[in-house]
């Protein structure tokens, strides 16, 4: 079993690594309890599945435009500054959060605002944040961090929905986002940490014209713009999160909602925990285009189910999907994307992997609003199917991409042989 397991090594041999793992974990922990609070506590005010649905819409702008400028931002200042700077950001507005709840009646449109905000901290914060990770551990641990990486947020997600569903109905949404603020406060230390990461000398300076360099390079890679796209089609077509706190009701287990949100995620930490087989699998955009069918499928079949075991066991078997297609993208972008450009692709990499879901949210609402819940989780999920088959007759660089002798992964790994003995 050996070979299964998940791979420690980065957590041992790098501290800043090891501190950066630690301050994610804790602030995941933290930030996924306002993340369940906020499509609840509009669901307690409105009742309505498209109040839940628009918190995904007003999202989506402001996450394209400030993910694609953090992505130039990251190739030009300090990671590790911008990083702290927007985790400082986020818990003032977990604070604003905390004072609307505490108002008789909370603002609706101030959690509107807030959510945008949050998109907007989360496209300067998140390209900075995967930019780190290729000058933290050497090119062989690039796939063992990722996975460490994914298992610090997956353990906050399960761990976070879970007891926010305990403290939503025991306490109250108010002592929900405190307990966010005191997670945010104990990560801003362990980033303080983290050494500086300046940009490199071959550093382009923010512009529109570094943007659409690292546009152009993405394109003109059709290996690396297949994980882009395959990812945004599942996410966009079956992501049915925002129809949760309906589908519990639905199934008579309101009080199953934290499970819902867990569930995907226990199906990721399986395969997390068992990741290690990666380093020796060379075909990895082949894993992503059957990994993304795989999400399409368990989605639609959690759809047909009224019973509460099967829905959660078909959202965990998607959640496993969903990860073997997220590490093998995550290995695909730090194994073969120059340093220089890795910032501005890795914005590009925060819209294919974000605004896919968030889309999908509205999509969800939208075609349940019209129809019932469970035609609007088949359809997207065998739409996901079909979707993801079309794109893959188009993409066979992607098909047949092999670590082992892709140019640019071969490039990268003499770059960094060299950087690391020099």
């Amino acid at each position: 079993m050996a070979k299964f397991a998940i791979d420690l090594t980065p957590l041992k041999k790098y501290p800043d690594f090891r501190n950066l793992w630690t301050a994610g974990l804790i602030s995941y922990f933290g930030s996924m309890i306002t993340f369940v609070a906020l499509p609840f506590q509009l669901k307690e005010l409105t009742g309505s599945y498209l109040a839940v649905g628009l918190l995904g819409a007003v999202e989506v702008i402001p996450l394209i435009a400030f993910g694609l400028y953090g992505g130039v931002l990251a190739d030009s200042v300090d990671r590790k500054k911008m990083v702290w700077a927007t985790e400082a950001g986020a818990l003032i507005l977990v604070a604003i959060l905390l004072g609307n709840s505490l108002l008789p009646n909370p603002s609706i449109a101030v959690i509107y605002i807030v959510a945008a905000l949050f998109a907007v901290v989360n496209g300067l914060q998140r390209p900075s944040m995967d930019a780190m990770l290729p000058r933290l551990v050497s090119h062989e641990d690039l796939p063992a961090a990722s996975a460490l990486l994914s298992l610090r947020w997956q353990l906050g997600v399960i761990v976070g929905p879970t007891i926010g569903g305990i403290i939503f109905a025991t306490f109250s949404i108010t002592v929900g986002f405190g307990l966010d603020i005191a997670t945010y406060l104990v990560s801003l230390a362990f980033l303080a940490r983290v050494r500086a990461i300046p940009p490199i000398k071959e550093a382009e300076k923010p512009s529109l014209a570094a943007l659409f360099d690292g546009v152009k390079y993405a394109f003109r890679r059709k290996d690396l713009l297949g994980t882009y796209i395959i990812d945004l089609a599942a996410m966009t077509l079956a992501m049915p999160m925002a129809l949760y706190p309906f589908w519990a009701d639905e199934l008579q287990a309101p009080w199953a909602l934290g499970m819902f949100y867990a569930a995907i995620t226990v199906g990721s930490v399986v395969v997390t925990l068992t990741s290690g087989w990666i380093r020796t699998y060379r075909f990895h955009g082949r894993a992503v285009i059957l990994a993304a069918m795989g999400w399409g499928l368990a989605i639609a079949a959690s759809g047909l189910s009224n019973s509460l075991i099967i829905v959660l066991f078909c959202l965990t078997v998607a959640g496993a999907s969903d990860m073997v297609s997220a590490l093998f993208r995550g290995a695909i972008w730090n194994q073969t994307i120059p340093d220089e450009l890795r910032g501005r692709l890795a914005g590009i990499e925060l819209l294919s992997y974000s605004v896919g879901p968030l889309l999908g949210q509205l999509r969800a609402a939208s075609v349940a609003s019209a129809t019932t819940l469970s035609f609007s989780v088949t359809s997207g999920g065998l739409m996901c199917v079909v979707v993801v088959a079309f794109l893959a007759l188009f993409l066979p660089k992607m098909w047949k991409y092999d670590v082992q002798t892709n140019e640019f992964a071969v490039r990268e790994r003499e770059i960094r042989k060299n950087r690391e003995l020099s």
